[in-house]
């Protein structure tokens, strides 16, 4: 559960935070897939369903918008480097402590 990142423990506010908050961007790609996907009568193999994935994600990306709170997305960057430093750490700590307990 500690590992579990949120906006908040990110110090991400405001307007970028309202539209990360959403899923309605995700749930909008994933439609268009779905829709591109009906198209096909027959499934072969896994990189044809990656193929169609990816061509549905291209036929998406057409319809998206700009993130509102786009310009903060450089603090979320940061955020996130910051928050990936200090895990590593956490674990390497906790391995050295388990090398030193074991005898």
């Amino acid at each position: 559960m500690e590992e579990t990142l949120t906006l908040m423990s990110l110090g991400i506010t405001g307007q970028l935070a309202k539209t990360l908050c959403s899923t309605n961007p995700c749930e909008s790609m994933i439609e268009v897939v779905r829709h591109t996907h009906r198209n096909v009568k027959r499934w072969r193999d896994g990189d044809m369903r990656k193929r169609w994935t990816a061509a549905g994600m291209l036929q998406a990306e057409q319809q998206f918008r700009r993130i509102v709170g786009y310009r903060h997305l450089a603090t979320l960057v940061i955020a996130i480097e910051r928050h990936a430093t200090l895990v590593t750490e956490k674990n390497r700590n906790r391995q050295e402590n388990r090398e030193l307990v074991t005898v």
